[in-house]
């Protein structure tokens, strides 16, 4: 590649994926455009978990310590019953000591904030969705919602669940509805909450999540088997939380009064089989465009971060872009549809309502020892964290996009 003229990547989607993608590239020295379908960067108000093997990934293009300061650290983590008594525990403090690797509970406004500021704003483009491309074999066009046309070098769709670069590449195959639906919220800490304790109660179909993410604020989550399609009635949501958890070990009736109805989200779960390929020519995919999953794992934007490290580190190379994606795709494929597969299977088991079934898998979790929990959490850092920090490139010269 020319110093004076880098490749330039366009990406499709500001979300965590591909705002990862943008400082990861820049940091690499390439050109990046980010294309982002809403008018203003108003991020939806819900939390999540930056696992240790995304935070190894984020070592490596220098952004760890900072997203850690972003959010909390948790010390302890559990699987509980509805009456509070623990089916599982990890020892979250002393792996992120062995490790050395933190596990941050953040919300998800400071984590894009933080990736936005490393992405550079001026290289976000808002109020613009990627509706259609052409790759030529030398460059590939986006054809944009206003009409106009931007020529690079690669295309990154990273639009999401229902990706339309996705659709385009692979064909619009429906999704895959996991039998439950979700509610999320963000609240003030409550003083009935554990301090540093990060959980999920299972129940007769239906499982409540409690995350500090710092800041005086708390994330949560809830499921409950249903039909797809269904909503609250406007005002009742609390009213229909309350009647599912109400029995349920504190804080969860705490946390729930201490948000506004307004702001607690409701969304179905779903979820692709397993694609086989991710990638053609000059186009690939990332995060949940490549691979969505249930969050049963919290994993889902844990493999958008990988991805998008991976992706630059291979693009950074001097061969060809259309093998740089091969590589990228062979190196990433294997490992995030194994998540696809193992978040499903949890959420599964995780989701039972037959009272003989919730008993044996409540006793055959509690006879996990934590050293197996433990040893599965390094097996995820080692493999993240098999190479080593990516070095800054020089400072180039910016290579615009071109209309």
């Amino acid at each position: 590649m020319s110093t004076s003229s880098p490749r330039h990547v366009l990406v499709a989607g500001a979300g965590i994926g591909g705002l990862t993608l943008a400082c990861a590239l820049r940091r690499v020295g390439l050109s990046v455009t980010v294309f982002e379908r809403a008018d203003s960067l108003k991020w939806v108000g819900a939390g999540l978990t930056v696992q240790m093997n995304a935070s190894a990934a984020l070592r490596r293009i220098g952004l760890c310590d900072e997203v850690a300061q972003a959010g909390a650290c948790p010390t302890d983590s559990a699987i509980l019953r509805p009456s509070g008594s623990a089916l599982t525990r990890l020892p979250v403090t002393r792996i992120q000591e062995e490790l050395g690797l933190p596990l941050v509970c953040v919300h998800r406004a400071r984590l894009q904030s933080v990736l936005l500021a490393h992405a550079g704003e001026e290289n976000v483009r808002l109020g613009l969705t990627v509706t259609a491309f052409h790759d030529d074999g030398q460059t590939v066009t986006v054809r944009l919602s206003d009409g106009s046309s931007v020529t690079g070098d690669a295309l990154v769709g990273a639009d999401g669940l229902r990706s339309v670069v996705r659709g385009a590449l692979l064909g619009d195959a429906p999704l895959r509805y996991s039998g439950y639906t979700s509610w999320r919220g963000v609240c003030p800490d409550v003083p009935s909450a554990t301090p540093g304790l990060v959980s999920e109660t299972w129940g007769p179909g239906a499982r409540f999540g409690v995350v500090p993410i710092g800041f005086g604020q708390t994330y949560w989550f809830a499921t409950r088997n249903a039909p797809a399609g269904g909503q609250d009635a406007p005002g009742e949501t609390r009213a229909r939380l309350r009647s599912i958890f109400g029995g349920w070990h504190a804080p969860i009736a705490d946390l729930i009064a201490a948000t506004d109805e307004a702001n607690i989200l409701r969304t179905d779960i779903h979820d692709r089989p397993p694609a086989s390929r991710w990638s053609r020519g000059r186009v690939t995919l990332l995060g949940d465009a490549a691979h969505p999953m249930t969050p049963n794992l919290g994993q889902g934007g844990c493999q958008a971060i990988e991805d998008a490290v991976v992706l630059a580190e291979c693009l950074a190379g001097e061969g060809p872009v259309d093998a740089a994606l091969a590589a990228y795709e062979q190196r990433r494929l294997e490992r995030a549809n194994s998540f696809v597969t193992r978040s499903w299977s949890l959420g599964r088991v995780g989701q039972w309502e037959n009272s003989a079934g919730r008993f044996l898998r409540d006793a055959l979790f509690q006879l996990v020892p934590q050293g197996l929990a433990a040893r599965q959490v390094r097996e995820q850092v080692r493999d993240a964290a098999s190479r080593g920090p990516i070095q800054a490139a020089p400072q180039r010269t910016a290579h615009p996009a071109k209309p």
